[in-house]
């Protein structure tokens, strides 16, 4: 089974470069533990992993675990007051405006009611129509994102408000033009959201962690110009 990437690791902390389909943690559904990180990680490194914070099932990028209880609670603390900044890379249909902060309120449950919620969104690059020969109508934009709350798939719901879905994903965009879109940018069932940075003060040692995920194979495929360096 193939190792996990390690992005950052000390005596107190490490953190991963999760690949898209695994889950963070083990669920209600029996799930195999080559798809479940934490196990992944607990017999890669032979000791106990105590998740963080938590990434969806098909998000990529930096995910953070301590390895005893007292910093997984000082570093889930430091989520819950939002001292934690989390910048994410997403790729969408469309041609998205250069920037915009999205303060749409959002509830998880249809009963529950409507919570804050703010994203700031910036345009990286754009791949206009006729890039992609299989699709010449297709557009797509590469995204920052940042989210300023932590609500229920908020980056995923204020992306397709503002009628931009993020590519690949399956629950908001539907699943026929996520296997259309998989199969002519080459990036297969996947979506294409990852979680690009994770600034936080260290919760042991005060120092200030800056934690980035390498570019994306899948990414690439889409802007290899912006995210390779070429």
């Amino acid at each position: 089974m193939k190792q996990l990437d390690l992005l950052y690791q000390d005596e107190f902390l490490v953190a991963i470069d999760k690949p898209a389909g695994m889950i963070v943690h083990p669920g209600r559904d029996p799930e195999g533990p080559e798809w479940i990180a934490m196990k992944r990680l607990r017999d890669q490194l032979g000791r106990q992993v105590f998740p963080v914070h938590r990434l969806d099932r098909p998000t990529s990028g930096v995910l953070l675990f301590a390895l005893d209880q007292q910093t997984a609670c000082l570093a889930q603390q430091a989520f819950e007051l939002r001292e934690v900044v989390k910048t994410y890379h997403a790729i969408v249909c469309g041609i998205a405006p250069q920037a915009w902060l999205c303060e749409t309120p959002l509830r998880t449950n249809p009963e529950d009611d409507a919570l804050p919620a703010q994203t700031w969104f910036e345009r990286l690059a754009i791949a206009p129509e006729s890039t992609f020969p299989n699709d010449p109508t297709l557009s797509l934009s590469l995204l920052k994102a940042t989210p300023r709350t932590g609500r229920f798939h908020q980056i995923r719901r204020h992306l397709l408000e503002a009628g931009l879905p993020i590519v690949g994903d399956f629950r908001y965009a539907g699943q026929d033009r996520s296997f259309q879109l998989g199969e002519i940018l080459g990036t297969g069932t996947r979506m294409l959201l990852q979680a690009k940075v994770l600034e936080l003060q260290h919760p042991r040692t005060g120092v200030r962690l800056q934690i980035e995920a390498p570019a994306d194979a899948d990414f690439c495929k889409c802007f290899p110009a912006q995210l390779l360096g070429s």
